[in-house]
């Protein structure tokens, strides 16, 4: 993944813009690309800050948040119910997920789905 660039470039871009600069012409006076320096400013004049958002997180969560009553009512209702069955169930209510979508939904919750207890280990007598 690229990393972002400076907080301190993108400041200088943005003042070279607030002092009359085009936005192409400070792109090139620090060279960086044009597409870069009208971000930049427009996300300052929406924010006030030129800062980059973090990259790499989930940006689809939300979508599936929306259903959380219902997810977790179906889950309420069969308890041993498989991420492939809830996804089914869903279905029927015209809501598409995947399975990881909802295997990331229940671990931000900090809800396990164990089908049986855990297995006592093996001896090593039958060897």
């Amino acid at each position: 993944m690229a990393k972002a660039l400076s907080v301190d470039l993108r400041h200088r871009v943005v003042a070279a813009i607030a002092e009359g600069m085009s936005r192409r012409q400070a792109a090139a006076r620090f060279g960086v690309s044009a597409a870069s320096a009208v971000r930049w400013h427009q996300r300052f004049k929406a924010s006030g800050t030129v800062a980059p958002s973090r990259q790499g997180r989930d940006r689809r969560s939300g979508r599936i948040e929306a259903y959380s009553e219902v997810i977790l009512g179906l889950v309420t209702e069969t308890p041993d119910m498989t991420l492939a069955e809830l996804r089914t169930k869903l279905k029927e209510r015209r809501v598409s997920a995947g399975i990881g979508t909802l295997w990331r939904f229940f671990k931000r919750r900090r809800i396990t789905l164990k089908k049986r207890r855990r297995m006592r280990p093996s001896s090593n007598a039958a060897m």
